[in-house]
């Protein structure tokens, strides 16, 4: 039962990582990046690792994404001329 829930999730992350290369938006990659973390989560829950999970989703997913957004939107983009 677990199995046909696990190996949908890990085709959508290993999807998802191979597409962050791919993007040339930043945003739009750190959002995909986060998604693949939120993944993580999940795969430990159902690895029974709860207190992985948790860490996992608030300093992964949640502090570094949010850094991640805020650095971006701080920095000047230089256009080529």
């Amino acid at each position: 039962m677990i199995d046909y829930i696990l190996i949908p999730l890990v085709l959508v992350m290993f999807a998802s990582a191979i597409s962050v290369i791919f993007i040339k938006d930043l945003i739009v990659a750190v959002i995909v990046t986060a998604v693949v973390d939120l993944i993580t989560v999940v795969l430990f829950f159902f690895l029974q690792a709860p207190d992985v999970a948790i860490t996992q989703a608030s300093i992964v997913v949640g502090l570094t994404t949010f850094i991640f957004v805020v650095a971006i939107m701080r920095t000047t983009r230089k256009e080529e001329e």
